[in-house]
């Protein structure tokens, strides 16, 4: 039996259903040279991504998983017109007291699991026909009460569904703001971003302690996406004369920091105005409106970012207020992201209480 079964126990008016049993399963029958970009039809094939393609095979309400790549981690749901690939599983024809809605949710749920624990070795992991067919999981038995689950999560879904757009909106509309406000005006001055900023190296600043803490007292940071990879307790040899760029060496990422840290590594710079008259805020807008490509795993600041030519205005006040509106955006931009991290928090809690019956969903 699946290892979703709820502490051992069913709850009342639920059912162990196994996916063999309650639906037909089958893989699809195209490969990816049948795709096509302008295609009238979704293409599900083995990655995230769903592809278009010129025929369609199915007609019908479906879940789809790839058997091979990204093994427990892609799903997809489909009620219409669609054609797969012959190494994606197509889950369709749900007996009539079943929900495929209700069994797409809990297939995200509680398949992963158990999918990597039955994969078979070969040249790549794979999933094979009896893994489907024999995975079980808990089910109401009444279809009405699938039904309302299904709705809630869905909801939820298309609410995050929303945000995304609506992140993608502000995105854009923060990069073409970028691109007006930091094109040069003829009032503006010239120079390197070596000439207006300068550099220290952070090796008085390199946490002694091998472990990273979850919580404590001073932030540890990196120049690239995940910025705060933890925390120490270790209160001496903080940097502290912020606000100060973070400047990745090799990735070239950068991040805005005003608050004390400690670093992991030394494969960063530490850059901040070499003078009074360049607004911090506003040098680090113009590092971020970079366009440059990563190639050579090599250091980048000395040899090759410091000599990139800049414009900025010489007013110091007219640099300030376009780092307020670009900075702004950003802020707007980071809520936004927090937001829609919440409501996947929302969501996975909801998922845990709902598909297991924990919660119950009355008529």
């Amino acid at each position: 039996m699946s290892s979703q079964i709820y502490e051992g126990q069913i709850p009342d008016g639920w059912e162990v259903a196994k996916l063999g049993e309650i639906s037909l399963i089958k893989t699809g029958s195209r490969n990816n040279q049948d795709k096509s970009s302008d295609g009238e039809f979704p293409f599900f094939v083995r990655s995230a991504t769903v592809e278009r393609i010129n025929t369609y095979s199915y007609d019908c309400e479906a879940i789809l998983i790839p058997g091979e790549g990204g093994i427990g981690s892609i799903y997809h749901y489909i009620n219409g017109k669609f054609d797969a690939h012959q190494r994606v599983y197509v889950i369709r024809g749900f007996n009539k007291n079943i929900d495929a809605k209700f069994v797409f949710f809990a297939l995200k749920e509680f398949f992963g699991k158990y999918a990597l624990q039955n994969t078979v070795k070969a040249t790549v992991d794979s999933l094979r026909l009896p893994t489907f067919q024999n995975f079980e999981f808990l089910i109401p038995s009444d279809k009405a009460e699938q039904e309302r689950i299904a709705q809630v999560l869905s909801d939820i879904d298309d609410l995050i569904s929303a945000k995304y757009e609506l992140l993608d909106k502000k995105r854009a509309i923060k990069q073409a703001a970028a691109q007006q406000l930091l094109t040069p005006k003829s009032h503006w001055h010239t120079a390197t971003l070596g000439e207006i900023l300068q550099y220290e190296q952070p090796t008085n600043y390199i946490i002694q302690d091998i472990e990273i803490l979850e919580k404590g007292s001073v932030p540890v940071l990196t120049a690239g996406k995940s910025f705060i990879l933890g925390y120490t307790e270790e209160e001496f040899n903080c940097y502290k004369n912020f606000p100060v760029i973070i400047f990745d060496d090799f990735t070239t990422d950068s991040k805005f920091v005003n608050f004390r840290f400690k670093v992991k590594s030394s494969a960063m710079k530490m850059l901040k105005p070499k003078n009074d008259k360049i607004s911090i805020k506003f040098a680090f807008m113009l590092l971020q409106n970079i366009n440059f490509f990563v190639g050579d795993h090599k250091r980048h600041w000395i040899s090759e970012f410091s000599k990139f030519e800049i414009s900025y205005p010489k007013d110091k006040t007219e640099q300030e207020k376009i780092a307020q509106i670009l900075s702004d955006m950003d802020d707007e931009i980071s809520a936004l992201q927090d937001e829609i991290e919440k409501l996947k928090m929302i969501k996975q809690g909801a998922m845990d209480e709902l598909l297991s019956g924990k919660t119950r969903l009355k008529g």
